[in-house]
């Protein structure tokens, strides 16, 4: 969740945005703000229909909408279909949808809520705070879950000034470390939480993140004492920062006698099975 992409909340529905600072424009997934307004569990195949639909009555708005990556429901960056804030706008006219004033108004928020922030960039956080407090996070948990943020980005800035390339080499990167601390690739992790499009990091126990988070750091720790040149060697740093975090979950699994990396995730524990102060302190299942 950084300043230029972020996952915005209408009515407990993540939304991917990204904000395009030389263009000063909000770009929105289209798949997000379909599957918001309709409700429906197939929303590309929705889209698809509708660009057709849109075709056949001559308008031109399927052909100005553009893609970019975001992050995919597997945890990978891949092409999605986005649309400036303009274009959103009249797509929701396209769409009957009980939600579609609430929606514009929302929306008109998220764009008004964004040129504040780069008057004042502390609020940036201040809002990621309160849209967690709005899924019924506990406040020790978002701490952790904000301090994951800051230091996600300080290893992606390491893994730039290396030359690497968002997206795949990104994602096998953390694939390794992920794997390397907790025995699960990205995916497989979240088949672990019977997760789907959720995000894995806002589904961990408070101890998952901690560690998580040593993985990370360590990774740039080594990352800047060794200087890695190619991807090979940055795939070998990445999987000695994942151990570094794996010899501290083994041995606070002996000492405890209980499995760190659980099938616990936020989307139960905040339904009432455990109460958001549990989510880091309950036996796993």
């Amino acid at each position: 969740m950084t300043k230029q992409t972020a996952i915005k909340i209408f009515e407990q529905k993540q939304v991917r945005t990204h904000w395009n600072e030389g263009k000063e424009l909000w770009y929105i997934s289209v798949i997000d703000v379909i599957e918001v307004l309709t409700g429906t569990d197939r929303p590309r195949k929705y889209w698809n229909d509708l660009k057709t639909k849109l075709k056949k009555e001559g308008s031109e708005l399927s052909e100005k909408i553009g893609q970019l990556k975001m992050e995919a429901p597997d945890g990978k960056m891949r092409l999605t279909d986005v649309a400036d804030t303009e274009q959103i706008f009249r797509l929701i006219q396209s769409i009957p949808s009980p939600k579609a004033e609430p929606f514009k108004l929302w929306l008109a928020q998220v764009a008004s809520e964004r040129l504040d922030e780069m008057q004042d960039p502390e609020l940036t956080i201040d809002r990621a705070l309160e849209q967690y407090l709005k899924l019924g996070y506990s406040e020790n948990w978002i701490n952790q879950r904000l301090k994951s943020i800051e230091i996600r980005k300080e290893l992606t800035d390491e893994w730039k000034k290396r030359g690497l390339k968002e997206g795949v080499q990104f994602a096998t990167l953390t694939d390794i470390i992920t794997k390397a601390w907790s025995g699960n690739t990205t995916k497989e992790y979240k088949v672990l939480k019977g997760l789907k499009k959720e995000n894995l990091r806002d589904n961990m126990t408070n101890t998952e993140l901690i560690l998580s988070m040593l993985a990370e750091a360590s990774t740039k720790d080594i990352s800047q004492a060794t200087n890695p040149e190619t991807f090979e060697e940055n795939a070998k740093v990445a999987r000695q920062g994942g151990n570094v975090a794996n010899v501290a979950r083994k041995e606070l699994e002996a000492k405890t006698g209980k499995k760190v990396v659980s099938s616990l995730n936020a989307k139960t524990a905040l339904k009432g099975k455990d109460t958001p102060k549990q989510i880091g302190k309950n036996k796993p299942q």
